[in-house]
């Protein structure tokens, strides 16, 4: 399959997008953002994480549809997005910030996976949005220890400022590479799952817009606030995740007390939202149910 010039195209890569008759394009912050909406109820958000899209919800997002009026953005520079120019964790909140102010929407419950976590985290703390109930899945919320820290988002920086980098993995990304990818997360994705991932990660523009997320990304200021973060938190962990270490939840757990719960999911890897979207469907709207959501 040849490689598609620079940004995905909604006609070409979102062909048959899953969940395409949901999607629609808004204009907010100077950004047109690909946006799916379904159902009916209180608002819940769905934020994917670095590298992924609206894609990462095919089969979660009509699952919450069924109580929630569910609204799934892709994140600047990822999917159908336009690209932000220094997408750190700050100014990624901010224009999510702005297109919610657009589509004038509160969201009463929050989900992130990974990245999109801290993204709404920040926006937690900031006071931009005020959930009922916060939900991460296998949360991206603490630094790299030590060295690690520095290094990566340097080598990510690094390979983000040469222009020849995204076109380089693009070609690179055949369906053996991207299982191999998928493989190093713990999780284990069906057919179709694998080949949405290749067809993003055959676009530069899309790989572009992971690697300048990871080069501009920056949690210490973030890890240093999380204590303050009021809204209740449900902390999804898959137990076999390589990305982000189940312990990274437990330990955030504790860091907020009373207003977090944790829910280990064995056998499930960083994608346990798409290896198993029935389970983690009824955690969350079980968790909306405690806080009286729904």
């Amino acid at each position: 399959m040849p490689v598609s010039d620079d940004r995905p195209a909604f006609a070409r890569e979102g062909r048959d997008w899953p969940n395409r008759e949901a999607s629609r394009f808004v204009t907010a912050g100077g950004l047109t953002w690909h946006v799916q909406e379904a159902g009916e109820g209180p608002v819940l958000l769905l934020v994917h994480g670095t590298g992924a899209a609206t894609h990462s919800w095919r089969r979660l997002m009509p699952l919450l549809a069924r109580d929630f009026r569910v609204i799934a953005p892709d994140l600047p520079g990822h999917g159908f997005t336009d690209p932000l120019p220094t997408p750190s964790l700050p100014r990624m909140a901010r224009a999510l910030a702005e297109l919610l102010r657009v589509l004038d929407v509160a969201p009463q419950v929050a989900v992130g996976h990974s990245a999109g976590a801290a993204i709404l985290a920040r926006l937690c703390l900031d006071g931009a949005v005020s959930p009922r109930l916060l939900v991460g899945l296998n949360a991206a919320l603490k630094p790299f220890p030590g060295m690690a820290g520095f290094i990566f988002p340097a080598m990510a920086r690094a390979l983000f400022l040469n222009p020849v980098t995204p076109r380089v993995f693009a070609w690179s990304a055949d369906r053996a590479a991207v299982e191999r990818l998928i493989a190093g997360t713990g999780s284990t994705l069906d057919r179709t799952g694998l080949d949405l991932y290749r067809r993003l990660f055959q676009t530069p523009g899309h790989v572009a817009g992971a690697l300048g997320m990871m080069a501009n990304w920056d949690l210490v200021a973030l890890d240093r606030d999380l204590p303050r973060l009021a809204p209740p938190t449900l902390l999804i962990v898959g137990g076999q995740d390589r990305t982000i270490a189940p312990d990274v939840s437990f330990g955030l757990a504790d860091r907020l007390g009373g207003r977090a719960r944790v829910e280990l999911l064995r056998g499930l890897g960083h994608l346990a939202h798409e290896e198993r979207p029935e389970l983690v469907a009824e955690l969350i709207r079980a968790g909306a149910e405690r806080e009286r959501v729904v």
